[in-house]
């Protein structure tokens, strides 16, 4: 195990039990709460502002390629949200697709022209989860049928040919490849995490995946040679305290942001290589 509960450090409290995070280019750090805050927290985490509530339950949040809006999947109302950004506009961007609503929409993940891929669960104890995918436009699909035993947390794989899926009570991470005309193409398992619940994933810029797991509460570290070491354990769960969503920020992206839907701060745990910035930080 290469980290302590002594390294980890607080950005933020005070938060309604947040399960997502994500970092804008300008340093701030976004996260939701379970009554449907979203919240904004600057840069050295002295200030946070609750920007705008949905009255549901956020989930995972995504920013847009330009940064112009902020995807929320919302458990609640079972639907994906698109906040403006400039007017903090909320409206429904999406609440299924095919002739099929969704449940649990639970993540969502860009790519770089602005398709948005969005992780549906399913249902506990049943294996029912899939991916759905939609066009800038709103213009939605089911992209891959699975079945997923509980998709849960997504990434792209930096040359965007492969999409990195949680499956919680595989448990596990799975992965499905990209075909030139954007269909799903094969699928396989990526690595298993046995007696674990994982959640959330980002990837660093090595391309060794990490791994959160709201049970028990750990991060694992899963290099591209898919070898599977333990990163860090809090077996007391105070200051990870079921980590659920990553994501990399901060100085040259090297601090790893921890969101704890069991507590109500962000965690910042600070990490040797940098994570792969994703397409919102390359702009």
């Amino acid at each position: 195990m290469k980290y302590s509960i002594a390294d980890v450090g607080t950005l933020a409290e005070g938060l309604d039990h947040p399960e997502c995070i994500a970092v804008h280019p300008d340093g701030s750090v976004w996260a939701g709460g379970e009554a449907g805050q979203v919240y904004k927290i600057s840069p050295d985490g002295k200030k946070t502002e609750e920007i705008c509530s949905t009255g549901g339950f956020i989930l995972g949040i995504a920013f847009s390629p330009d940064c112009s809006w902020l995807a929320l999947c919302d458990l609640k109302h079972k639907c994906v949200w698109k906040l403006e950004l400039e007017s903090f506009k909320l409206e429904k961007f999406a609440v299924g697709a095919d002739g099929e609503d969704f449940q649990i929409p639970n993540y969502p993940v860009f790519d770089s022209v602005g398709n948005l891929y969005v992780s549906e669960s399913g249902a506990f104890r049943t294996i029912t989860g899939k991916i759905f995918k939609f066009s800038p436009s709103g213009d939605g699909e089911i992209w891959h049928q699975g079945p997923f035993n509980f998709a849960n947390g997504l990434a792209l794989s930096k040359d965007e040919k492969t999409l990195f899926i949680v499956s919680t009570f595989l448990p596990g991470v799975e992965t499905v490849s990209i075909s030139d005309d954007g269909s799903a193409g094969e699928r396989d398992v990526y690595a298993t995490l046995p007696q674990t619940c994982p959640d959330g994933i980002a990837f660093d810029a090595e391309e060794n995946l990490y791994v959160s797991c709201y049970a028990p509460n750990r991060i694992y570290k899963v290099s591209k040679q898919r070898e599977v070491v333990l990163l860090i354990d809090d077996w007391e769960g105070h200051i990870l305290a079921n980590p659920t969503n990553i994501a990399f920020g901060g100085k040259d992206y090297s601090t790893l942001y921890v969101a704890n839907l069991g507590r109500w701060h962000v965690a910042t745990l600070p990490m040797d290589v940098p994570g792969l910035k994703l397409i919102c930080h390359k702009k």
